[in-house]
């Protein structure tokens, strides 16, 4: 017989609409949805060079049975948002709904304060690091929300990491893009709420993926993670995208406006 896959969002004309998936941890999350039967829309910015690598991952997510639509696009302007929104909206018909928002953005820098030899963190760092990676949040659920595109019980999900509360050398716009991201997401499930529409962060361990890779230290990071995490492993993308799922089933909707570990318990060590 083997294992049986529930696809609990098969009949429902679910859509997740994932801002940033076509790497970590928004495509672990997209492939994670497809499977259960949920239609994905993935946006994303890669250069040409990137193209058969992501198709191809793409098509992984197709063979799922799902429909899938795919903008390679800038998600930060706001006429090629709505361009999108409005092409989505055709795709969703007059059943689909997007049950599922993932903010899932990797667009900052990650500069240090002081240095003698590199360019050091300014105004306009921070300002670029904290639109894309927190503002972006309330852009998007706000023009989905005038769309009219969201289930009646809906779920946002974003991305967050324990730099939010450590400092860690180079991350200071990131970590304020973070504690910004996570005050967005209360204030979406308190003033959505009575709209269906539910919000909530995962705070993820030190996951290897292309972002991570990108912090300058990340290499020490790693292993101090492998000795302080309680099951001595890094967090991968799928152990992400499997409490995306969990989050989004219908008997996770009274969860609303966490901040929620997962990280193997990294975060008590």
């Amino acid at each position: 017989m083997g294992h049986i896959m529930k696809k609990e969002f098969q009949d429902k004309n679910y859509w997740a609409l994932i801002l940033g998936g076509s790497s970590g941890l928004g495509l672990a999350t997209a492939k994670k949805l497809a499977e259960h039967g949920m239609n994905i829309c993935i946006i994303h910015r890669n250069p040409r060079t990137h193209k058969d690598i992501i198709e191809a991952e793409f098509d992984n997510i197709r063979d799922s049975g799902v429909q899938f639509v795919g903008f390679n696009a800038d998600a930060f302007k706001v006429e090629k948002r709505n361009e999108m929104l409005a092409e989505l909206k055709t795709h969703l018909g007059e059943n689909g709904s997007i049950r599922t928002l993932v903010h899932s953005v990797a667009k900052g820098n990650l500069k240090p304060m002081f240095s003698e030899d590199q360019p050091t963190l300014n105004t306009d760092d921070f300002n670029l690091t904290i639109n894309a990676m927190a503002i972006s949040l309330y852009d998007w659920t706000q023009a989905v929300f005038e769309a009219k595109l969201f289930a009646e019980d809906a779920r946002i999900i974003s991305f967050t990491s324990e730099g939010n509360t450590k400092a860690w050398k180079n991350y200071a716009a990131v970590s304020a893009a973070k504690v910004t991201l996570e005050a967005i997401t209360r204030n979406i499930a308190l003033e959505y709420a009575p709209f269906g529409i539910r919000a909530n962060c995962i705070q993820a361990g030190v996951t290897d993926t292309a972002s991570l890779r990108m912090i300058p230290g990340s290499e020490e990071l790693k292993e101090h993670t492998l000795k302080r995490n309680p099951f001595k492993r890094l967090t991968v993308p799928e152990d992400v995208a499997n409490v995306v799922y969990l989050l989004s089933k219908d008997e996770a909707s009274w969860i609303n406006g966490c901040v929620i570990p997962v990280d193997g318990g990294e975060h008590v060590s």
